[in-house]
């Protein structure tokens, strides 16, 4: 069968070398141009084209899809079907109608909610019971077209971004597969979303990432492991940015501190004021420095009781 798979970060690398281990399907791959990176800006190739490359499959990286820009390079590919995982571009109306399998996309949440291009955070951040995948027809809408599969698990209150990213790219690629499967049969039932329970998960901006004290410590925690291992969330001390790496809930009683004030400190960390109940802030990365444990930052008196974070 010939495939057309469009993708760039490594959640997609990971779908994508997972079909490479079937034999029977012949695969083309479109991922975004090389983008400079690092302080001297080096071109540097998605986890995509990478896996593309070591496995010798054709790789096309177009500037554009749009105005029929790929529409030559897509009728040589001739693709029965085309798969898509967090691609980065919007797929236009001559992509999405030409493979008779049809356009199929893998999205990291339990649609119809979170749509968008964050969904894996927002879900941690809003604190929900569980978390999946759902592969789904595509269509000119974001994220709106039929669903095919699903596959859900229970989101743990100490699961990170990182392990709800890992659990998701490989099980994400065993549902693709299997949707794909169905799809070379004709046994795909498609069910449409129900707009009632739509919600959109917007890409995660700079102030999604400053902590507010204020808020419950539950909120803040999944605020914090929403963000790790990256982009990471941050607050102030003494004017300088404190990157919060690991956090945990010591309490969701009422206290007595000001929200952000530094209650106590111990070998596993500092117990921070919230709005309701006490965090443990365990690890962070200091302004101009690695990461460590806030235990370590307090011995170099980088923090002590007393201090007020977010000032």
């Amino acid at each position: 069968m010939r495939v057309l798979f469009m993708g760039t970060p490594e959640f997609a690398k990971v779908c994508l070398e997972r079909l490479t281990k079937e034999e029977d399907l012949c695969i083309s791959v479109v991922t975004t141009p090389d983008k400079p990176q690092g302080r001297h800006m080096i071109p540097t190739p998605s986890s995509v084209k990478s896996c593309a490359l070591s496995h010798g499959l054709p790789l096309y990286q177009p500037e554009t899809l749009k105005n029929g820009a790929f529409e030559e390079e897509l009728r040589h590919i001739d693709p029965e079907i085309v798969l898509v995982v967090a691609y980065g571009k919007i797929l236009p109306e001559y992509i999405l109608g030409y493979p008779r399998c049809g356009c199929i996309n893998l999205h990291g949440s339990l649609l119809p909610k979170y749509r968008g291009a964050a969904p894996m955070q927002r879900t941690i951040m809003d604190g929900e019971k569980q978390y999946g995948v759902t592969t789904m027809y595509m269509e000119k809408g974001l994220d709106t077209g039929d669903m095919l599969e699903k596959r859900a698990f229970v989101l743990n209150d100490d699961d990170d971004l990182g392990v709800v990213h890992d659990v998701l790219a490989a099980e994400g690629a065993e549902l693709l597969l299997h949707t794909l499967r169905l799809a070379q049969k004709g046994e795909l039932h498609p069910e449409k979303q129900d707009e009632r329970e739509a919600s959109y998960a917007a890409k995660i901006a700079k102030d999604d990432c400053l902590l507010d004290f204020s808020k419950s410590a539950r909120e803040v925690h999944n605020q914090i492991r929403a963000l790790f291992p990256a982009p990471l969330s941050f607050t102030f001390l003494r004017g300088r940015t404190l990157k919060i790496l690991q956090s945990r809930i010591l309490s969701e009683e009422e206290i007595k501190g000001a929200p952000g004030t530094v209650l106590s400190i111990g070998d596993d960390g500092a117990a921070i004021a919230c709005g309701r109940g006490t965090l443990l802030l365990a690890s962070l990365r200091p302004e101009g420095k690695g990461s460590m444990s806030v235990s370590d930052f307090a011995k170099g008196r980088g923090i002590s009781c007393g201090d007020v974070l977010g000032r």
